[in-house]
């Protein structure tokens, strides 16, 4: 898969293949500032980003794994610090404790504290302003980390239909950040 362009058309992969170009679409970003933040590298997070989604691609029963959200930054996470033993090998240094410190780079500072609180609160506001529907099928995609066919099948709702909710919440979420932040 091309790190930089988008997956056109995923109506026309099979069914497995389908849901992966969907997670490389909807959280590629997320997971290569994941990665970056463990590697120091984007090269290396690019490279083990791929990497993760031809394993995800290449799962023998994808159908009992409950979040492949989450499995896909399991994988991730799990080459970043084979990557970060493979460096520290070849580096001479010793090997044992090469998990990284999680939360040395989210380590909480008062104004980030308080800048998080905020976006919190305006967050909450602008989910308030949505219909209900919409507003839990963000919730529980956006939040909770869930797929659409969970989020579908716990609201007794089509998988587009799910995505459709989940869209129109991000769009209004979005309109109102951009009103904050016009002068």
């Amino acid at each position: 898969m091309n790190q930089t362009d988008p997956i056109a058309d995923v109506a026309t992969l099979p069914g497995h293949a389908s849901r992966v170009a969907a997670l490389f679409r909807e959280h590629n970003r997320a997971l290569l500032a994941f990665l970056q933040c463990r590697l120091g590298s984007l090269a290396d997070a690019q490279e083990l980003a791929q990497e993760a989604y031809v394993r995800m691609l290449t799962l023998e029963h994808p159908e009992q794994i409950d979040s492949l959200r989450a499995f896909l930054f399991r994988i991730a996470g799990n080459l970043a610090v084979d990557r970060l033993r493979m460096r520290k090998l070849r580096e001479g240094g010793p090997v044992e404790h090469l998990e990284p410190e999680p939360e040395l780079h989210l380590a909480p500072v008062p104004e980030r504290q308080v800048v998080v609180a905020e976006q919190w609160r305006e967050l909450h506001a602008a989910l308030r302003e949505l219909p209900a529907k919409t507003s839990r099928a963000f919730v529980l995609h956006a939040i909770e980390g869930r797929d659409f066919e969970a989020i579908a099948q716990s609201m007794k709702l089509s998988a587009r239909m799910v995505r459709y909710h989940v869209t129109r919440a991000l769009a209004h979420c979005r309109t109102r950040v951009e009103e904050r932040e016009m002068p």
